[in-house]
């Protein structure tokens, strides 16, 4: 089956009163999203990688240098499917306890995560992804380029923001830090992020 571009769990202007535009989401998703889909059909379609879930492919093609054009189109689609699902109308806000108890174990606060993760994706140089993984019983915090994933390095992913400047410049213009401190206050879905965590 070809892929599809997801709904948005809520409307395009849902989180606007939370620091991201209607004009943002729309271009985003409808756009940018769509994009990556529709390349990501237009590059399997009769090939022996039609077919294959999204996650088989990211895992086929990220060390494979023949195939870096489809490992892009499908990391991104991929993403963006997590991106919009790990956001909400009037997020932020409390954090799950059993979440809340993983970050100041492993970053010595709430805040000491926060810190972590908007100097990771102001960090990020040009385009890419800052994300907070867990592995072996730890969380961590990472930076990747372009549309590279935790997928790749075989981490599970609970939460993570596109600096792409397309995410965030018709709000930000090149105020990153901003647009990240905003995220984490005002739009992450908490309870998405605490569902993710490994449960074995």
């Amino acid at each position: 089956m070809a892929f599809t571009l997801p709904d948005l769990p809520y409307a395009h202007d849902a989180l606007a009163s939370s620091g991201m535009s209607e004009e943002t989401l729309t271009i985003h998703h409808d756009r940018h999203h769509k994009a990556y889909i529709d390349k990501a059909n237009e590059l399997t379609a009769g090939t022996d990688m039609e077919g294959k879930s999204l996650e088989e492919l990211i895992t086929m093609t990220y060390e494979d240098e023949g195939k870096q054009g489809l490992f892009n189109q499908v990391s991104q689609a991929w993403n963006h499917n997590q991106f919009w699902e790990m956001m909400k109308p009037n997020g932020g806000g409390a954090i799950p306890s059993e979440l809340e108890s993983r970050l100041v174990a492993d970053f010595g606060s709430v805040e000491g995560f926060k810190e972590a993760f908007s100097q990771g994706g102001a960090g990020q140089f040009g385009s890419g992804w800052v994300w907070l993984t867990e592995e072996d019983g730890k969380l961590k915090v990472i930076s990747t380029p372009n549309g590279v994933n935790p997928l790749c390095i075989g981490r599970n992913t609970l939460l993570g923001c596109d600096v792409w400047e397309h995410s965030y410049y018709i709000d930000y213009r090149n105020k990153r830090p901003d647009y990240l401190k905003n995220f984490l206050e005002n739009l992450v879905n908490w309870e998405n992020v605490a569902s993710r965590l490994a449960t074995s």
